[in-house]
């Protein structure tokens, strides 16, 4: 898959930007992982300081997707560490963004997969199970639903409510 540049993509589509189909999340994420830039359908999540679901959805095929964790914010303890990033690298996951916290730092900017996060946090999480799969989510100021497109680079991270072309 070629490449899309998140400037270019808001520069050639003034019109989704306008009608809301082409969102900008706010520029409050840290960039890991070795791929800076990633893209592909979203999988929706919302947890609260758990990371059991996060861990679950890992743990499955990728396909290309990209994860798009609400841990609501919280900047009490990490909800994705460098073992389940492993686990996504290998298994096929664009990408992971995090309204929230990770650790594990040096193990993930290993990883040939794109995350970004809030910060990171040496506390891990709770292991209770708790949260919703495929639900809209409100990350970086916007609306995120299951099966939008995420682009990520290093100029920020793009949602849109279909796949762009170049």
């Amino acid at each position: 898959m070629a490449q899309l540049a998140t400037a270019e993509a808001c520069d050639a589509n003034h019109e989704l930007i306008k009608n809301g189909e082409l969102r900008a999340l706010q520029p409050v994420f840290q960039i890991y992982g070795r791929r800076q830039v990633f893209a592909g359908p979203v999988v929706t999540l919302k947890v609260f300081e758990d990371n059991v679901l996060v861990r679950e959805f890992l743990e499955e095929k990728g396909h290309g997707r990209v994860l798009v964790v609400d841990g609501a914010g919280s900047m009490r303890c990490a909800i994705l560490g460098g073992n389940p990033v492993q686990q996504a690298q290998n298994n096929g996951w664009a990408g992971i963004v995090v309204n929230g916290c990770i650790r594990d730092v040096d193990e993930i900017n290993g990883c040939d997969i794109g995350v970004r996060a809030l910060g990171s946090h040496p506390f891990k999480a709770n292991k209770k199970g708790f949260g919703d799969k495929h639900v809209p989510v409100y990350v970086g100021g916007t609306r995120i639903c299951d099966g939008e497109w995420l682009y990520a680079d290093t100029d920020g991270i793009l949602v849109s409510k279909s796949e762009l072309t170049i």
